[in-house]
């Protein structure tokens, strides 16, 4: 059975760093697709990045680029996103997800597999 986790949120300054872990307890990441979603209130959900696993392809979103990178250890089933000069726009919950379908997750922002996401919260 799948179980997405995320884990690594929290409080952060503008300008801090946070690395976002998200790991697959029932089994591997060898989906088509995974990535970031957030969601932050009254705001429509943001797909952040994307893996399209069959080229490695990573896609990111133009508000996170340069800043945020998505890598995965499949050796643990992990996927990870270093967040660097965090800034107060990306305050939000971040759900780790997966999809058989990756034209579905990197472009339409939609996934048949999440987590219960993780509170990222940039303030002063």
């Amino acid at each position: 059975q799948v179980q997405l986790a995320e884990s690594g949120g929290d409080l952060v300054q503008p300008g801090g760093s946070l690395r976002l872990s998200c790991v697959n307890s029932g089994g591997s990441l060898d989906y088509p697709a995974i990535g970031w979603f957030r969601q932050a209130p009254g705001k429509e959900r943001e797909g952040v990045s994307c893996i399209i696993t069959w080229d490695g392809e990573i896609r990111y979103a133009d508000s996170v680029k340069g800043r945020f990178t998505v890598s995965r250890d499949n050796a643990k089933n992990t996927m990870y996103l270093q967040m660097n000069d965090l800034k107060p726009e990306d305050t939000a919950v971040y759900y780790c997800v997966a999809d058989y379908n990756s034209l579905r997750l990197c472009v339409l922002h939609e996934a048949d597999i999440w987590g219960q996401g993780t509170q990222v919260t940039v303030s002063s």
